[in-house]
């Protein structure tokens, strides 16, 4: 069944049909364009403007609110601390943007709440990607009274777009989600200057001197060739002086003296541990470890908070948050509840780190404000007993997620809409992309997270938009087209956005149809611009979630980019260009988006230059996600292609939320001053999330304004507030508790080596794009010799006695090393613009492990695995190689090797590598007949192929997207693809390990 054929006189669209309670249409009078009707062998409908006005008066009003009483906006920011554009401050100066009386709490407002009823239908309707404990609580005498208060709102972004849409919509979820401490502060109009060497948003403590000494920074002295013999080695002390010198250790146990071992990096090589690094654990007592949160979920870089920024910019480490708010999850306690209990101060929600007073009074951890317990808390919905609290569920689990009340919406909760908007020009059919695509959203169609209200639509577009009629009743979709790109308008509201349970054998008759439909297409021109704008009018009245899929560089209508790439100018001793937006139209266009609940998605399928830089943007500010493939052909490139299918089918059925809001909450004395990531900030610490989804991360830098002598704890928070795709408004909190320390050793002890490279990285991608890729470079290099010559001012004993760092941050070198040759941050002539701007969006979103792996990957030999330490899962033995380090030197001939990058493994053979391994686990009789393009393992029956593909299904377990696999034969053409990673030798991107520990060396004793 193809796409039907129709003729239609000049008539205006029909009237739009009713919407979900909630939200509003334009009204017919705004449709009113001339429709000329044009038969054809495919039925299109062909609009253009007849004496009609914009679109955009039309959706001035944005989604209908419930909420009554809402302000009226402030001026919101976009926060050019957070995100890196054209607009952005220049130089090394960050605006610091303080709390500020708008954005203060009000008095608390109470309420009564209506009980919330709960049934095990309502149970059988969430999400089954996590187990779900759910807790009903409800109290039957006592009024509950409703702990949150109103804010001032704090708009969105109100710059004018050339989309001609509206400004984004006030931000009234400032006043549902709750604000900050209540004592107003000043605005601060004050920049910060950090230096010559340091980040835009560096702490004063990676100040590298005054200017004048700038032909000694790193970007300006040379490797030196001489041998690690040529420094002094004096004795070491051991570690009762070692923490003497540190200022003695404050409550450390004698086990974790370790992590403050000296270690001197130019004698010791192999400091790789056998297995992958796990987070330090924090100092507290055993009873706080067991109700923290997970380091997967909230992580910091300094696991001992020291007590003061004078302590901080000494140990000459940044303190961050790494937060992955909506991973997924084995176990998450789920509450239902009259009464959400929190702060009536700074509206911390109660966790595990309060403390009672009594049974009726607790005091907040975060502002130590004494609260007063309501009735409904009394009761123990898990052992079902009155008066106990502190037992409650919300204070035994570090993370928890509660059901909110209508109180937290500002309008009914929205459906699971999807917009697909897809590129069908020339390029786009020759690519291949177009019948993959289909054939994977047929398969996964009823995997898309929803329920009955669930609403799909589809946009094609090359040098037209075209839209598709998909309304219940019809026998056949119907495709609309409008070529006037120049003025985007759209032919029908109530027939393009279609219920998928109502219109699902049109939508699958549409999937069927859009391969042949495009096959013959020669328009090779791209109006990806006046797309977006279709996407947004469409989606505006509901929210939701547009997925773009685009082939080339946009070449029609607003946002049309022309190449910028110099191929002769990729790097080298230049300096890399073009790694900011062209246009501002693409952000304008996401702020939009993001005012409206719209978050896009982006995959780009390119085989030339398609300026990502400019395009990524519209979903950076929308919270949206990008998905590059480089040279992707369906028969050209079987690789990109296998890729391609494994991330849309993870991407289609993952979990969604949606018109999201997170808040960072932290104990009074610290602050945030820039975060990293997708989103658009909202205030100081509120950022908005149109759409969140379980694979997307985010960064915080933080300082201490004030001193936390009187605090023996720090605590953060995190609180999402989101709808679930079934239409259930819910709060997922997740708080983190850490010591507050005073010593120096302490900090060290403490310091998340992991973590603090990935933050630098945030930071170091930042500064890229504000100033030059050379500069984030010796940013990052000073940042390895500052600590070097902190540590070593520290301890007297270790004056003149090489580099030497403590045992907790003997890696910090290699990883920094690692960053440097990591695609983003790379010299070298061989990267491609697109693929440096993919590198960089990647690492500000990723997960840590991920992140980790794809800058340090981790290497296993595989042809001597013994049961050594192995586990047992399933009746399955799942081997545990150890690491391997990253250099040539650690590899043999004769053996095997995997590299786990994260997106990708590869399995080298050495040439001499044993017939019994190629034989077993390669299905191959020998060396030579092992092919070159080998991507999948045999299933053989052999014990050596049973473990090998078990530890690497193992490894695939513990991962969101599935990793391709490649096997690389010795003599390959592909076996600098897998040198490349090998970060502890020289090649073309940078120095070797042992060069750069000279390096810094020379830095640090000048």
């Amino acid at each position: 069944m193809g796409v039907s054929i129709h003729q239609y006189s000049s008539c205006q669209p029909a009237p739009t049909a009713a919407l979900h309670s909630g939200y509003s249409v334009a009204p017919p009078s705004h449709l009113g364009p001339t429709v000329n009707g044009q038969g054809s062998t495919v039925h299109q409908q062909r609009y253009h403007r007849g004496g009609y006005g914009p679109y955009g008066p039309a959706h001035s009003g944005g989604p209908a609110h419930s909420s009554a009483g809402a302000d009226p906006p402030h001026s919101g920011t976009t926060s050019t601390s957070a995100h890196s554009s054209p607009d952005r401050n220049q130089g090394l100066q960050y605006p610091y943007v303080a709390n500020s009386g708008a954005n203060s709490a009000s008095p608390t407002s109470e309420g009564r709440i209506a009980a919330h009823s709960s049934s095990s239908s309502e149970e059988e309707e969430e999400e089954d990607e996590e187990a779900e404990v759910v807790f009903l609580v409800w109290w039957w005498d006592t009024p509950c009274a409703c702990l949150w208060s109103r804010r001032p709102v704090c708009g969105g972004d109100t710059s004018s777009s050339s989309t001609g849409s509206a400004s984004p919509v006030p931000n009234s979820y400032d006043s549902l989600e709750g604000g900050s401490y209540p004592d107003p502060v000043p605005p601060s109009n004050q920049t910060r200057s950090y230096g010559s060497y340091g980040y835009s948003s560096m702490p004063p403590a990676y100040q590298q001197g005054p200017a004048s000494h700038a032909d000694s920074s790193p970007g300006h002295a040379p490797y030196s060739p001489l041998g690690y013999n040529q420094f002094s080695q004096q004795p070491f002390p051991n570690l009762s002086q070692l923490s003497a010198a540190l200022g003695g250790l404050s409550g450390v146990p004698e086990l974790e003296m370790e992590v403050l071992r000296p270690v001197n990096l130019l004698q010791e090589r192999n400091l790789l541990p056998p297995r992958p690094l796990e987070a330090p654990e924090p100092n507290l007592s055993l009873a706080l470890k067991k109700v923290n949160c997970s380091p997967q979920t909230f992580r910091c870089t300094l696991t001992s908070v020291p007590q003061s920024q004078a302590l901080l910019n000494k140990a000459r480490l940044p303190l961050g948050l790494l937060l992955h708010p909506f991973r997924d999850l084995q176990q998450l306690p789920v509450i239902t509840s009259n009464t959400i209990v929190r702060c009536r101060s700074c509206r911390t929600y109660i966790n595990p780190f309060v403390t009672f007073l009594d049974q009726r009074r607790w005091k907040c951890n975060l502002c130590y404000r004494v609260n007063d317990v309501p009735d409904e808390f009394m009761y123990n919905p898990v052992t079902r007993s009155y008066g106990e609290p502190h037992k409650r569920p919300e204070v035994q689990n570090a993370t928890v997620e509660f059901i909110a009340s209508s109180d937290y919406m500002l309008r009914p909760p929205q459906p699971s809409a999807y917009l697909f908007v897809l590129d069908v020009s020339h390029n786009a059919v020759q690519s291949g992309y177009l019948q993959y695509f289909c054939a994977s959203l047929l398969e996964n169609l009823d995997k898309l997270p929803g329920d009955a209200r669930t609403r799909v639509g589809f946009l094609t577009f090359d040098s037209t938009i075209h839209f598709y009629n998909l309304q219940g009743g019809l026998s056949q979709p119907q495709m609309l087209v409008v070529s006037d790109i120049d003025d985007v308008f759209i032919p029908s509201h109530d027939s393009l956005m279609v219920n998928l349970k109502e219109s699902q054998e049109l939508v699958k008759d549409l999937l069927t149809s859009l391969p042949v439909l495009f096959s013959q297409s020669k328009e090779t021109h791209s109006a990806l611009g006046p797309a977006l704008q279709a996407a947004l009018k469409l989606m505006s009245p509901t929210g939701g979630r547009v997925t773009v899929l685009q082939t080339q560089l946009p070449t029609l209508g607003a946002g049309a980019l022309q190449s910028r790439e110099d191929p002769n100018q990729r790097a080298g001793t230049k300096e890399v260009q073009h790694l900011g937006p062209a246009t501002d139209f693409y952000k304008k266009l996401s702020l939009d988006c993001s005012g409206q609940q719209i978050g896009v998605d982006l995959f780009l399928l390119s085989s030339q230059y398609a300026d990502l830089a400019s395009l990524a943007c519209i979903s950076r500010f929308s919270a949206g996600s990008v998905f590059f493939y480089p040279s992707f052909h369906h028969a050209h490139n079987p690789a990109q292609l296998e890729r391609f299918q494994r991330d849309l089918e993870r991407y289609l059925t993952r979990k969604i939320g949606f018109e999201a809001v997170m808040r960072i909450r932290c104990t009074k004395g610290l602050s945030i001053h820039t975060f990293h990531g997708n989103f658009f900030v909202r205030s100081t610490d509120l950022l908005s999330l149109a759409n969140v989804n379980p694979d997307s991360a985010f960064a915080v830098q933080m300082s201490i304004e004030d001193s936390l002598a009187d605090s023996s704890l720090a605590c953060f928070q995190a609180a999402l507030l989101y709808t679930s795709s079934k239409g259930k408004r819910r709060i997922r909190v997740h708080t983190l508790c850490l010591p507050v320390v005073s010593q120096l050793s302490d900090v060290y002890a403490g310091a998340d080596v992991q973590a603090l490279t990935c933050l630098l990285a945030d930071m170091a991608i930042d500064r890229s794009i504000s100033s030059s890729l050379s500069d984030a470079r010796d940013a990052l290099v000073n940042a390895v010799v500052d600590l070097v010559g902190a540590y070593r001012s520290s301890v007297s004993n270790l004056q003149g006695g090489g580099l030497v760092l403590p045992a907790a941050m003997s890696l910090f070198p290699v990883y920094i090393l690692a960053l440097l040759k990591q695609t983003a941050l790379r010299t070298g002539s061989n990267t491609r613009v697109d693929e440096r701007v993919f590198a960089m969006c990647d690492l500000k979103t990723t997960p840590l492990p991920q992140a980790m792996k794809s800058l340090h990957p981790d290497l296993y030999r595989l042809d001597h695995l013994s049961d050594k330490g192995a586990l047992h899962l399933n009746d399955a033995v799942v081997p545990q190689p150890p690491l391997v380090r990253l250099s040539a030197d650690a590899l043999s001939r004769d053996g095997a090797y995997l590299m786990d990058c994260g997106p990708v493994f590869y399995l080298w053979v050495g040439r001499r590598c044993s017939h019994m391994f190629i034989r077993d686990v390669l299905g191959c009789p020998d060396y030579a007949s092992v092919p070159p393009n080998m991507t999948h393992l045999p299933e053989l029956d052999t014990p050596l192929s049973e473990r090998v593909r078990a530890f690497i299904d193992w490894l695939q377990d513990n991962r969101a997207f599935s990793s391709t696999l490649h096997v690389v034969r010795d003599d390959a053409t592909a076996n600098s693809t897998f040198f490349q990673h090998l970060v502890e030798d020289r090649s073309e991107a940078g120095s070797s390990y042992g060069e750069f520990l000279q390096h810094v060396q020379q830095q640090v004793s000048q």
